[in-house]
């Protein structure tokens, strides 16, 4: 999941221009934290789903798998 914790450049160049009013800053940040929330969400319910040799295949347990499902989408 190291996709969901890193900001985009393209992000970083919008809240680093000057002159940006504030809102517009909390709009972006408030935007990048609902789509990995989002994110997070989506791929731990499709993790559930996976067959045996499917999570074998990506390196998992199953066991490591629902440990990583049972997790809130807001933990990252």
């Amino acid at each position: 999941m190291a996709h969901a914790r890193s900001v985009s450049t393209e992000t970083l160049g919008i809240l680093s221009q000057p002159g940006l009013p504030f809102a517009a800053k909390l709009a972006v940040t408030f935007a990048v934290c609902v789509t990995k929330w989002s994110i997070r969400h989506r791929t731990r319910r499709a993790l559930v789903q996976l067959e045996p040799w499917q999570l074998s295949d990506v390196g998992l347990t199953s066991e490591q798998a629902s440990t990583e499902a049972s997790r809130a989408f807001w933990q990252a």
